[in-house]
């Protein structure tokens, strides 16, 4: 059985959920987008903060920490962008970290979106 997490993030329109937990594991992906659900200006860090701020938010909403986090799977639009989220990236975990893929990809759902991030993390039996 799943279960939706409650987050204070911006209720898409889409058929999603910010994140769900099944079988002992949360899924999440992450997208550069404020409180009003528009994608952050400022270029890739902006955006990198801004996914990784939701992503964080979206781990203690469902009462984990990051080193819950076992996989992250990063999407940039362009290999030049890596090394910025690399950057943004390192401040929000700390070893051992958590499994990676990082992907260079044509592009995003929205057109402006440089980055995104789809995640798992261990949920502990309570």
């Amino acid at each position: 059985m799943k279960q939706a997490v409650k987050t204070e993030l911006f209720a898409s329109k889409a058929p999603l959920e910010w994140a769900v937990i099944a079988n002992g594991q949360l899924s999440t992906a992450q997208i550069p987008i404020n409180a009003e659900g528009q994608v952050v200006e400022g270029g890739i860090e902006a955006q990198a903060r801004q996914t990784m701020e939701n992503f964080k938010h979206t781990i203690e909403a469902a009462e984990l920490t990051m080193a819950d986090v076992t996989q992250v799977l990063i999407y940039v639009t362009d290999r030049s962008q890596l090394p910025v989220f690399n950057k943004v990236y390192a401040d929000y975990f700390e070893a051992p970290y958590p499994n990676r893929a990082a992907m260079i990809v044509a592009g995003l759902a929205r057109e402006e979106m440089l980055c995104e991030v789809v995640a798992y993390a261990a949920v502990p039996t309570r």
